[in-house]
């Protein structure tokens, strides 16, 4: 089941998410993970970043599942 991490804003980046989510202790973890292709968001390996994620997508990590939503 997928953890829902709450955003006030309209979209969050994919390097931001994790580092909220607490999945890396350091922004530096976000980005190797994302870069060495361990990172999915809606069932497909991303490499960017910057990605920006919306309310509905999903990201998935270390057997992590993260669902961004909104208030």
């Amino acid at each position: 089941m997928a953890e829902p991490i709450e955003i006030q804003t309209p979209f969050i980046k994919l390097e931001q998410l994790l580092k909220l989510a607490g999945a890396f202790p350091t922004g530096g973890g976000c980005k190797e993970a994302i870069q060495s292709g361990q990172v999915q968001v809606n069932g497909a390996v991303c490499l960017l970043r910057g990605k920006k994620l919306h309310p509905g997508d999903q990201v998935t990590c270390g057997g992590h599942i993260w669902q961004v939503i909104t208030p």
